[in-house]
């Protein structure tokens, strides 16, 4: 895999320095991007970063994570129009450590001569003083230099602390540190990192003789709209599993603008040009089956076999009006679980299955599906009612415990769009 030739068919290279086109051909590579851990885990939006370097790795390169437990402690102003408020350093250095786990799943920190490097800034930084601060580090670049970056003058009318306008000092002479030792000659990341980056590669020019750094960065990723990418009406679409559920990550992809789905394919897909080119032509007029494809992919890598497939298994559940019974059967409880978050539910007692209930009253009165026995009686009438899959057309039926599945659910449809989770304590 070529780095550069791969960014270039996906979309993913917006600008380089001089001189980086030569400096790969040589040989391995060492590059790094930084994460700062200001949020409890990492997001969508960080997921383009990580891409990065996966396609790094994977082209051969070196890749090194630096986590920002220096830099997170300040605060970075790129993209941002005021203030960040500051974490405690407990809660950074929690959401560091966590984010440390997710990214080791992306990477691979074990084998081989290009094999994944974690570094934290706090390291070199922690037993540096602030004379020696303004002295070795802040002695390099001029104010003029640091007013010109985008970072800094779009916020000079609503306001910039000297804590923020210091962070480019801070992520310069981070990548000086591995430029000396850990021979790293490549910065990279998004767009309105660029600054920063660019910071970094003057920093060595004036401090290494002969020194030569290198940027590359990616272009922002946003919605056809215009919208800010990992963004929901529910917020941000995180990759822990415990703030963003597999059924909505994976929902997140199916629900898609059809003209954003060739993008995101290219940004995250790990299939080569080939098969992407190849399954878009096939599928060219059937732009859900590109999103189902890509939403497969996704969830099944970042969160495995099983929650791929209780969240395809939800959604068929959900809103596949021909869902079969053994769709329903074969889901386990984590899956049926999943789907009482997302459809109403209902909670009774397991005491009034316990001798029989009749459906008109289970429907009425126990559950409160309907508001009373006659508007029961027309449902059943109607063939409208469903328990479990399996029409109801007797309104004096009855009902008991064996209905009940995983010794907790009963799923309850009434016509074709009102669906119940029936949850059984």
């Amino acid at each position: 895999m070529n780095f550069l030739e791969e960014l270039k068919w996906r979309g993913i290279l917006q600008d380089m320095t001089p001189g980086i086109e030569e400096k790969l051909a040589q040989g391995m590579v060492t590059g790094y991007i930084g994460f700062d851990p200001t949020a409890p885990s990492c997001t969508i939006g960080n997921y383009v970063p990580i891409m990065l370097l996966t396609l790094f790795q994977k082209s051969g390169h070196k890749p090194i994570v630096v986590m920002g437990g220096a830099t997170g402690r300040v605060g970075d102003p790129s993209g941002k129009d005021k203030e960040r408020e500051l974490k405690s350093y407990d809660v950074l250095d929690s959401n560091l450590e966590f984010q440390k786990k997710q990214m080791m799943q992306f990477l691979d920190f074990e084998n081989g001569e290009n094999k994944a490097e974690f570094v934290n800034n706090l390291d070199i930084y922690k037993e540096m003083n602030v004379l020696d601060f303004l002295r070795d580090i802040g002695k390099n670049l001029t104010v003029n230099y640091m007013m010109s970056k985008d970072s800094v003058k779009n916020r000079l009318e609503s306001g910039l602390s000297f804590t923020e306008f210091s962070y480019q000092l801070l992520q310069a002479n981070d990548f000086l540190w591995l430029y000396n030792n850990k021979n790293c000659t490549l910065q990279m990341g998004g767009s309105d990192q660029w600054g920063n980056i660019t910071s970094g590669t003057e920093f060595i020019r004036r401090n290494v003789e002969d020194g030569k750094a290198y940027a590359i960065t990616a272009p922002l990723l946003t919605k056809s709209d215009g919208k800010k990418f990992g963004k929901s009406e529910d917020g941000n679409i995180w990759l822990d599993p415990n703030l963003t559920s597999p059924y909505k990550f994976y929902q997140f992809w199916l629900n898609a603008d059809d003209k954003d789905t060739p993008v995101y394919t290219r940004y995250f897909t790990l299939k080569s040009q080939q098969e992407v080119e190849a399954y878009e032509a096939e599928h060219a007029d059937n732009p859900q089956e590109l999103k189902r494809i890509l939403a497969e992919e996704l969830t099944r890598r970042l969160h495995g076999d099983d929650a791929y497939l209780s969240a395809k298994n939800a959604t068929e559940l959900i809103f596949n009006k021909k869902a079969s019974k053994e769709t329903l059967l074969e889901m386990d409880a984590d899956s049926l679980a999943l789907v009482a978050n997302e459809i109403p539910s209902k909670n009774i007692s397991k005491s009034k299955l316990s001798d029989g209930v009749s459906i008109v009253d289970f429907l009425s009165e126990v559950t409160g599906i309907v508001t009373s026995k006659s508007d029961a009686k027309r449902a059943i009438k109607g063939n409208a009612i469903s328990i479990n899959k399996d029409k109801v057309s007797d309104d004096s039926l009855s009902l008991n415990q064996d209905v009940i599945l995983h010794d907790k659910y009963i799923m309850v449809e009434n016509g074709k769009k009102n669906k119940f989770m029936v949850i059984v304590e």
